[in-house]
């Protein structure tokens, strides 16, 4: 990457005597959309307060926005739109008397103007004159969304965004999130849902404050190493329960009619599945959620 949006290294943060981020160098270029994925406590939430200066690091280094962490972090969180994942506006104002606020704390020069682009682009304008507490959930995210954007941020960092929204409000969320990152906005995301980790151009797995892997969901995939077996029946909770508890099976879950396994050991997943000769099983391809299950596993034997 040439033209890097945020290129931090060695990041350390504790908490008393528990180290949260642990030595985490990252780059994201310009105009990227990254994926931040980890389980709860990773350090996600701590690296996204160092990056926009709300946090200073123990140590490490780096720039956001071309600006050092360190000496102009006030600087950076004027280029930087941050989202957390509790609604963090006022419920007893309107939606526009929210974003008039917003304005107002920036000094932008012509606030009514950027007010009145802001609701429009999100779809807002039928709201403005509702109380914020009178929202749904999809529709406060979309007004906490368009305060971040509002002073036109260079880079926009969002903590678990639609925790809690439905499907389609969130994927008319995303929608906006790509048709902003076109114009040159660069995002750095946490999710925990797979489908949206699958919409960014690169992703980051964390695990005790350290990136463990990295690359394209694509990539990602295709070096986990998983061993995947699939099979179709009726009453497949009971296999389920049996074939988890076997040697080399990290996880057994049930879809419907479908009974999915993986692993990473093959002999040992055929020796598994050989036990259940009745059953057709054949083997799938990983998907992004596999991986992300695999990582947990991974964790909880190391602890």
């Amino acid at each position: 990457m040439t033209d890097r949006a945020i290129d931090v290294r060695d990041l350390r943060k504790r908490f008393g005597a528990r180290p949260v981020v642990d030595g985490l160098t990252l780059q994201v270029g310009q105009g990227e959309i990254c994926g931040f994925l980890g389980a709860n406590g990773s350090g996600k939430t701590t690296t996204i307060r160092m990056l926009c200066g709300l946090l200073a690091p123990d140590s490490g280094e780096g720039t956001c926005l071309g600006l050092d962490i360190r000496a102009q972090a006030a600087q950076i969180r004027r280029q930087t739109g941050y989202m957390t994942q509790r609604f963090s506006y006022y419920e007893d104002l309107t939606v526009r008397e929210n974003l008039e606020l917003v304005a107002g704390v920036y000094e932008m020069a012509d606030d009514a103007a950027a007010v009145r682009d802001i609701t429009a682009r999100m779809g807002l304008l039928r709201y403005e004159s509702e109380l914020a507490g009178h929202l749904s959930g999809g529709w406060k995210q979309r007004l906490a969304l368009a305060a971040c954007v509002l002073h036109r941020p260079k880079l926009l960092l969002l903590d678990e965004p639609t925790a809690g929204v439905d499907a389609k409000a969130r994927r008319e969320f995303w929608d906006l999130i790509h048709d902003m990152a076109g114009e040159g906005l660069t995002v750095l995301v946490s999710t925990h849902y797979m489908d949206e980790a699958e919409r960014c151009n690169r992703i980051v797995y964390l695990a005790d404050g350290r990136i463990v892997v990295q690359g394209t969901a694509d990539e990602v995939v295709r070096g986990s190493g998983l061993v995947i077996f699939e099979t179709v029946g009726a009453a497949l909770d009971e296999v389920a329960r049996r074939i988890r508890r076997m040697e080399g099976v990290e996880a057994a879950a049930v879809f419907g009619h479908a009974l999915r396994i993986s692993g990473t050991e093959r002999e040992a997943m055929h020796r598994a599945v050989d036990s259940f000769a009745g059953l057709d099983w054949h083997e799938a391809e990983p998907r992004l959620e596999d991986v992300f299950i695999h990582q947990l596993a991974v964790k909880e034997a190391a602890t």
